[in-house]
């Protein structure tokens, strides 16, 4: 039975998302035009459960360790080695390989469309990613839950509150339900209440801008109102953060996912900033609260420092130290 690593090696598979679209086995068309697609397209090109995945291994990379992703000759020679499952769950579908596993980050939106899933004794740790997410998954999972978070990057997000600023606010538009009527009264309310102050505003819309016009964007802005529902990180926000812009976030409360009827008949609890503290801004819940948390938030302009707060908790240093503890654990079973 294998106690310790060989060669400091980190097992990880990742399990994408593929459909057929338009006729049988159009998936793997796509697979050869998505590279050429990509290069034209203006839209964000990586989901969310890959950038999980990258800054998983990126965090444990920096770390010291030699990560393999989708080694199966490695694992199944050695079948106690652990194992970290990540992205979407449809890799979970004939999963073969015998060695005890930690799944996540990914996998399931709700435990109700798993049940059953931790009874498989090969999977030992199902991760989430909040606190909020946590409360949703251990009253089916137990103890079997266990925290992470991915690291950001702050070489890669640089501190751009120097730069000289165009805008006063970016605005986030990551509405996701309900839009025909919270375009008027979230979005609207928002954009009419900056305007009667003279403040000026850029609107971008989740999943319809590039690294570049996003990076670009937080470079011209004094500050960002985040509209989310909820998130179970939120790398965008954290990522604005990092580059030490504060933030004005919509924190509705409730889990909006039309998943949630279906779960259960009473309002199940959520954030759209899970990762927040008074060093990163301010929040509000109703659109009528808008303009005087936003009264606040422009008092407070420059006393934020959001960037230290993703630097003292979101490090790839404490994201690695996080799945290690897992990971490890798994070795003395």
């Amino acid at each position: 039975m294998t106690h310790s690593l060989i060669d400091n090696t980190i097992l990880l598979f990742y399990g994408g998302f593929e459909k057929d679209s338009f006729f049988r086995n159009d998936r793997y068309l796509k697979r050869v035009i998505r590279p050429f697609y990509q290069l034209f397209s203006h839209r964000q090109k990586v989901s969310g459960f890959l950038v999980w995945h990258r800054l998983l291994v990126k965090a444990l990379t920096e770390a010291g360790y030699r990560v393999k992703v989708d080694d199966y000759r490695f694992a199944s020679r050695r079948p106690d080695y652990p194992i970290g499952i990540t992205g979407y769950p449809s890799i979970l579908s004939n999963w073969k390989l015998p060695n005890p596993a930690i799944l996540g980050p990914g996998m399931f939106d709700h435990p109700s469309q798993c049940a059953g899933l931790m009874d498989d004794p090969r999977y030992k740790k199902y991760i989430v990613t909040c606190d909020w997410m946590r409360k949703l998954f251990e009253e089916d999972f137990g103890d079997a839950c266990v925290d992470w978070r991915a690291g950001i990057d702050v070489s890669q997000w640089k501190d751009v509150s120097g730069e000289e600023k165009k805008i006063d606010f970016l605005i986030y538009d990551k509405i996701r339900w309900d839009r025909d009527r919270l375009e008027g009264e979230l979005l609207g309310r928002v954009q009419s209440e900056l305007a009667s102050r003279g403040l000026t505003s850029q609107v971008l819309r989740y999943g319809f801008y590039d690294y570049k016009a996003y990076a670009d964007a937080l470079k011209n802005s004094r500050a960002m109102i985040f509209l989310c529902e909820h998130e179970t990180q939120g790398m965008a926000y954290q990522e604005c953060l990092a580059s030490n812009i504060p933030i004005l976030a919509w924190d509705f409360g409730i889990w909006k996912d039309p998943l949630a009827q279906v779960c259960s008949d009473k309002p199940i609890h959520a954030s759209s900033v899970p990762y927040f503290s008074p060093q990163c801004g301010e929040k509000f819940r109703r659109g009528d609260d808008f303009g005087e948390v936003l009264d606040r938030f422009q008092s407070r302009l420059f006393s934020y420092q959001p960037r230290t707060y993703v630097e003292n908790s979101l490090s790839f240093e404490i994201s690695a130290q996080m799945y290690l503890k897992q990971y490890l654990s798994l070795l003395e079973r």
